[in-house]
């Protein structure tokens, strides 16, 4: 995670008896300096950067107060339901040392509410402009775990576990998780595939490009989710930032698909994969639906992915591929753009995070 882009509020919930407990981890600077996180995806596109930093350099006992001072504000906005807003009560606020200011902070809210006698369960309210919320229960066998994009409720979320979901339901939930992670939050995974557009607009080379860096990326997003690769996303972050200098700049002196591209975008699939296994680690996947929110996950990814290629090829190829200059003034520049934000990109991941 880097400087300025958005991650979402990660929270634990626990019902137990009459208590329900809430942690959540959370960006509070983007909170307390009212930042509409709806579709946002990088605090520097924000009017109110300038406040967001100067939360960012606070000590953790002022911060701190001004989080205390912002809570009223927060708790009549944000609820957990049953079905009623439940009064919820601020217990404990943890905040690191501001250290390196380049570098996101997260800090952890603790909150808690009586539940009422005989209440099945509890729903979560979100407002539109705190971004995202996981919601991972806790202390059950069958335990719920939800996504909720900018603005919307929650499912009834049961106080024993058991989300009552099929697997067909799971699977659908976690589609638009994965699109979400490509438009609007996968902006370096977007220009990697705009790289590949850029090389023969033409579909049958395009699609075999995108073929093969789907095979790849897959392979590592399932070993990834299943523990079983772990690469940190200091090595991998910057990475993927030079994948999309390679294909961009390989642009500039080839028009064809040769063999060792193949290879290539294999190997950066490789990596993009890991990238997308570390979003699912920050809020983990239902155990008792493991493989149809992964696989739901991998379809929104790809159709998020093919959303692009689609935007790019009506906008770009049916009006310009016959075009004699297409090359010249649209695929060289456009390539050059996008392998120069690649080259800051994996700069500002080595050297200044």
């Amino acid at each position: 995670m880097y400087a300025h882009e958005i991650s979402p509020t990660i929270s634990d919930l626990v019902i137990d008896g009459g208590t329900v407990n809430l942690e959540m981890q959370l960006n509070i600077e983007s909170f307390v300096a009212r930042i509409d996180l709806q579709s946002l995806v990088n605090t520097d596109d924000t009017e109110v950067e300038n406040d967001y930093d100067q939360f960012r350099a606070m000590t953790p006992e002022k911060l701190e107060s001004a989080f205390r001072d912002f809570w009223p504000d927060m708790a009549g906005r944000f609820s957990i339901n049953a079905p009623d807003p439940l009064k919820l009560s601020l217990l404990n606020v943890s905040i690191p040392p501001a250290g390196d200011v380049e570098l996101p902070r997260q800090s952890t809210v603790n909150l808690t509410a009586t539940l009422p006698q005989s209440t099945p369960g509890v729903t979560v309210t979100w407002p539109a402009d705190y971004g995202a919320l996981v919601i991972r229960q806790q202390g059950v066998t069958e335990p719920y775990t939800g996504y909720l994009q900018s603005g919307g409720e929650s499912e009834l979320i049961f106080a024993h576990g058991s989300t009552r979901k099929t697997a067909w339901q799971t699977f659908v939930d976690y589609i638009p998780t994965g699109f979400d992670h490509i438009i609007p939050k996968g902006l370096d995974h977007i220009l990697f595939v705009l790289g590949l557009f850029f090389l023969a607009a033409r579909l049958k080379p395009l699609v075999w490009q995108i073929s093969v860096f789907t095979l790849a990326h897959t392979v590592t997003l399932v070993l990834g989710a299943l523990g079983w690769v772990s690469v940190p996303a200091s090595i991998v972050e910057p990475l993927i930032a030079a994948s999309i200098v390679y294909v961009a700049f390989e642009n500039l002196f080839t028009n064809s698909l040769h063999p060792w591209r193949t290879l290539v975008i294999f190997g950066f699939g490789l990596l993009h994969g890991l990238g997308f296994a570390s979003v699912l680690a920050e809020f983990g996947l239902p155990g008792n639906q493991f493989v149809p929110a992964l696989v739901g996950f991998n379809v929104g990814v790809e159709i998020g992915q093919l959303t692009v290629v689609a935007i790019a090829y009506f906008a770009i190829t049916v009006w310009c591929r016959n075009h004699p200059d297409y090359r010249r003034y649209i695929a060289i520049p456009a390539s050059v753009v996008i392998g120069l934000t690649g080259a800051w990109w994996f700069l500002e991941r080595v050297f200044f995070t």
